[in-house]
């Protein structure tokens, strides 16, 4: 029986000298359109680098997954692709993020238009003080949406696994709903804005198990629609929803104990958890620590 070691075992300690490449391989038969392509990434708070030199692309109509021990730079990495890092003030961005060839951060590039095409859903249901049909209705109104309201709201709670569940109280509170319905509404007025990416910062955290399965469905329903980045602490959900997955770790600064998320490795998600490249990736899968 191996010894199980703790995570300050596993986190690696920054050394320049250590060859830290993230494990990509990127096989014939994985060759599809890349939404995202990420090249020496960094992102900073400040003077502290949170996040060093990611390098991945992230395909078309898959859900690719970022596992990995808390204060690995996995919520970081997520908010790089919709530039809600732009809303702190001492955050930067260091690389290049492509979306469709475009760079995400060139100044010519709107960031409000960003998170139109790019939609997220948080770890908390937030559903705003409104009516069902109004939260739906919010993002479409403020694009200024053309055409019939209640067919966008009819269509996003389709989508979303939800309208077969609230067609009958649509102008009651969402407040009222559970938070797994909560959830998906959150989901359907991301899905509202007709976006192409929906991000996801731990979606199912909040919820239990039969919420969660529901969400769980309804990526596997909606991702020939949607291309989907989810941040998850649970191994079982990554290694049942995602095609992709993507391993970070942190590296411990002794000196200011401080943490910087690295990638570790990158593959299809099979391949993660029943072949790693990388021990530290084998350690974290099997539960040796994290």
């Amino acid at each position: 029986m191996p010894e199980t070691k703790t995570t300050q075992d596993v986190t690696e300690t920054v050394d320049e000298s250590v060859d830290l490449t993230p494990t990509v391989r990127d096989r014939p038969q994985d060759t599809g359109p890349a939404v995202f392509d990420v090249t020496d990434l960094s992102v900073y708070y400040g003077a502290f680098r949170a996040v060093r030199n990611v390098d991945m692309k992230v395909r078309e109509h898959e859900v690719t997954a970022f596992i990995g021990p808390s204060g690995c730079g996995k919520t970081t990495m997520l908010r790089c692709f919709n530039r809600m890092n732009d809303l702190i003030d001492i955050a930067r961005v260091e690389g290049l993020i492509t979306y469709h060839g475009v760079d995400l951060y060139d100044q010519a590039v709107n960031p409000v238009e960003v998170r139109r095409r790019i939609g997220m859903v948080f770890q908390k249901p937030n559903p705003f003080p409104k009516s069902i049909f109004d939260n739906v209705a919010y993002g479409p109104r403020i694009a200024g949406a053309k055409g019939d309201m209640s067919e966008i709201v009819e269509r996003s709670l389709q989508r979303a696994a939800l309208w077969d569940e609230v067609k009958d109280r649509l102008r009651a509170s969402a407040m009222g709903l559970s938070g797994g319905q909560q959830q998906r509404l959150c989901i359907a007025r991301a899905i509202a804005c007709d976006p192409e990416v929906i991000l996801m910062d731990e979606p199912c955290s909040a919820l239990d198990p039969i919420a969660t399965g529901r969400i769980e469905d309804l990526m596997n329903e909606i991702k020939s629609d949607y291309t989907i980045v989810i941040v998850t602490h649970n191994m079982q959900q990554a290694a049942r929803i995602s095609d992709r997955c993507a391993f970070f770790t942190a590296e411990v600064n002794e000196t200011s104990d401080t943490r910087t998320g690295v990638l570790v490795e990158y593959d299809r998600t099979e391949t993660i958890f029943s072949n790693p490249a990388d021990a530290r990736t084998e350690n974290y899968v099997t539960g040796r620590f994290g």
